[in-house]
């Protein structure tokens, strides 16, 4: 196996080489229209190449001025990137026309796209044509989305609050995947994710309390308590 890009294994913040992709376009509908409309809109996700975090955001349409503003909330929320890594236009032979107008704008980039990566110092490089198992890295997470939209919606239509709030929590089911066990031991269950670099624990787990004030001897029982459990457990499995 060739060595993985340089990208990959540099140690740098969440996010500061990222791959872009799209999804499929998704119907919507809007309750305040008395004949049920529905309006396109496309889920854009982003990979972190060092950490594997991932970040869903939508479009409304495949232009540049839907695209800037997209870019501006993931930079809202993560900082900006060093380098963005897409796939390029000829790629996308294969796929259905609208995708294949969207790549178009990375093949040659708009003037307004174009000035704003300038003024934000963001590089964004195109893979080799006709190569796109370069972008495995997006392509698998396009593929674990639509794993768990599909599951979760099936053929229903939803609003664009609705259809907002599952595309947040499927980034957030996302983030919680395994990457390293964080023990040897085969009784610790607790795995590494991407949310560790997000917010240095697991997206889905509980706050633990503050014991800085808390008596010894209570912090003693709980530890005993806290080892059966473990025990237990690792008789069931």
């Amino acid at each position: 196996m060739a060595s993985l890009p340089r990208e990959s294994v540099t140690v740098n913040s969440p996010f500061s080489n990222t791959g872009i992709d799209l999804c499929d376009p998704f119907y919507i509908k809007y309750k305040s229209q008395r004949k049920v409309i529905f309006n396109k809109v496309y889920v854009a996700i982003f990979v972190c190449f060092s950490t594997r975090a991932v970040d869903l955001e939508i479009l409304t349409d495949l232009t540049s001025d839907a695209l800037i503003p997209t870019l501006k909330r993931f930079f809202a929320r993560y900082g900006i990137c060093t380098t963005i890594f897409s796939d390029n236009a000829t790629n996308f032979v294969g796929a259905n026309s609208e995708l294949r107008k969207f790549y178009q704008l990375f093949k040659k980039l708009p003037d307004n796209l174009a000035s704003y990566l300038v003024s934000q110092s963001i590089s964004w490089k195109l893979l080799p044509p006709r190569s796109p198992n370069f972008g495995g890295l997006w392509e698998a997470g396009v593929k674990s989305f639509k794993h768990h939209l599909k599951r979760i919606v099936g053929k229903l239509k939803l609003t664009i609050k609705e259809f907002l709030t599952v595309v947040n929590q499927v980034e957030g089911v996302l983030n919680i995947r395994p990457l390293i066990p964080l023990s040897s031991d085969s009784n610790y269950f607790s795995a590494f994710t991407p949310g560790h670099f997000l917010i240095g624990r697991p997206i889905s787990s509980i706050p633990e309390p503050q014991l800085v004030n808390v008596p010894n001897n209570r912090l003693s029982n709980q530890q005993k308590v806290q080892k059966i459990e473990e025990n237990y457990l690792a008789k069931m499995v």
